[in-house]
C-alpha cells in the first residue's frame, strides 16, 4: 500500500476526521485472547474493584491501537506510520451493560518535517477525560 495523502496537500493545522470507537466487555475479551493479556482488571469487575479501580478497564494497548486508526484511515496505509507513542493518562472504564464505553479520537497535523514526514497529534477522550497524553504519530506521506 501507499499513502494516499500527499505532503503538499496538507498544512500544519489540517484536521483529521474524528472517530468514536465503542469499547465493550466482549471486545476486551477478544483483545485479551489476541494479545495474551489476561490480567483480570480487564474482565473481572470484583478483582478490578479490589485493586482500587472503579470497574473493569480497557487494555492500554487496545486504547492506543484504536486511537491510531484515525491516522491510518486518514493516510490510507498503516505502513506509513513510522513512529507512534502515547502516555496512558486515565483508564477507559468499561461498564457491564449493552453500551460499554466510547473513546473519541481527533487529530491534526502539528508539524511538517523533512522527507515527506508529518507529525500528527491525537486527542483521545472517554467520559470527558483525556485517556492518552502526548499521543503523537510520525507519518510518511506520498
Amino acid at each position: 500500500m501507499t499513502a494516499n495523502r500527499t505532503y503538499e496537500s496538507v498544512e500544519v493545522g489540517t484536521e483529521l476526521p474524528a472517530r468514536t470507537f465503542p469499547v465493550t466487555r466482549a471486545a476486551l475479551v477478544q483483545y485479551a485472547g489476541a494479545s495474551g493479556d489476561f490480567n483480570p482488571i480487564h474482565w473481572n469487575e470484583r478483582f478490578a474493584r479490589e485493586v482500587g479501580l472503579p470497574d473493569v478497564i480497557a487494555h492500554g494497548m487496545f486504547t492506543m491501537a484504536e486511537a491510531i486508526r484515525v491516522v491510518t484511515d486518514w493516510v490510507g496505509d498503516p505502513g506509513a506510520v513510522v513512529e507512534y507513542g502515547v502516555r496512558f493518562t486515565k483508564p477507559v472504564v468499561v461498564p457491564d451493560d449493552d453500551k460499554g464505553a466510547t473513546v473519541e479520537v481527533s487529530g491534526k497535523v502539528a508539524v511538517k518535517l523533512d522527507d515527506n514526514l508529518v507529525r500528527v497529534d491525537l486527542t483521545a477522550m472517554s467520559e470527558g477525560k483525556k485517556v492518552l497524553g502526548m499521543s503523537r504519530a510520525v507519518v510518511r506521506l506520498a
